[in-house]
């Protein structure tokens, strides 16, 4: 198996761990930016505990960062802030697996930012993957309960939040691939490392001055919530610093279109933890998805 399979896998297990613990943190005590604070604020020490032993231990000195690393990187940082307050949102909307699926057109919003930005384009084959994905997505994409014609069934707050963390991920993504690429390294852990560190410093500094401003209280409630929320900055930091490394290796379409296998975790955490009820069209829209996940893994 390619590393970079290896690694995806391993950020879609993690990934799933931490947006059931958003999930169950943003029914509680804190806002959606309160969760998405926690996420960034419990990850960041296990970050520069997990990369600084890991220059120790290789005698490795903290590369040199060119301006390139940070404009990538901080586009990275603030698509990931938005498209996670839109996700936590959206949990609020439709169940657990079903939240997670509307998250999953970043794939080809992700190729079509990726050949924009870097230049990356992808096989015929890999399009074809992408595609047999979205109409996945469009299977679940209409509220189950809604009459009337097909816009107005679309047009509700759980697609546009949907769609727009798709978005927001696709930015996150191919930024996070630029500033990888940007360090002068053959170590993929050393270059996914330092880009993780740098962008959960910047995020939990960012998010910490906007909720002091903002929501007065949400940092109170952050740290009285940290029985629970340092598991989400361990599931976060270990997931990150996978999706970091798979960004690394791979074009970051092809590493978001292998981790719709997330939709497989998701759907076990709906039905098994949050004993929510799969309806026969939204496994349909899974099997599909997962199909096109299966297409991509034969193709490349």
């Amino acid at each position: 198996m390619d590393l970079w399979i290896a690694v995806t896998l391993s950020a879609a297990f993690f990934q799933t761990l931490r947006f059931m613990l958003h999930k169950v943190l943003s029914t509680g005590a804190l806002s959606s930016t309160g969760s998405t604070f926690a996420r960034f604020a419990y990850a960041s020490p296990g970050a520069l505990l997990v990369v600084g032993g890991y220059l120790v231990w290789t005698g490795q000195d903290w590369p040199h960062l060119t301006p390139a690393f940070w404009a990538y990187a901080m586009m990275g940082a603030l698509g990931q802030i938005l498209a996670t307050i839109c996700v936590v949102m959206l949990f609020q909307q439709r169940n657990f697996a079903v939240g997670i699926t509307f998250k999953k057109t970043e794939v080809i919003q992700t190729a079509l930012v990726g050949l924009a930005i870097l230049g990356e384009n992808l096989s015929a084959a890999g399009w074809g993957a992408i595609l047999v994905g979205l109409v996945g997505v469009l299977l679940l994409s209409e509220t189950p309960g809604l009459s009337g014609n097909w816009l107005r069934r679309m047009a509700t707050r759980s697609v546009a939040l949907g769609l727009a963390s798709g978005f927001f991920f696709a930015f996150s993504g191919v930024g996070y691939r630029g500033a990888s690429l940007q360090i002068a390294s053959d170590a993929p852990f050393l270059r996914a490392g330092v880009t993780l560190v740098c962008v959960t410093l910047s995020q939990s500094l960012a998010m910490a001055l906007w909720l002091r401003l903002v929501e007065p209280g949400q940092i109170t409630a952050v740290w009285a919530a940290r029985r629970r929320a340092i598991w989400l900055g361990l599931a976060s930091m270990a997931g990150s610093l996978s999706w970091f490394t798979a960004f690394t290796l791979q074009t970051a379409a092809y590493v978001q279109a292998l981790g719709q296998v997330e939709l497989v975790f998701s759907l076990m955490a709906s039905v098994l933890f949050f004993h929510e009820r799969i309806t026969r069209r939204e496994l349909v829209g899974i099997g599909v998805l997962s199909l096109s996940v299966l297409i991509l893994v034969l193709v490349l």
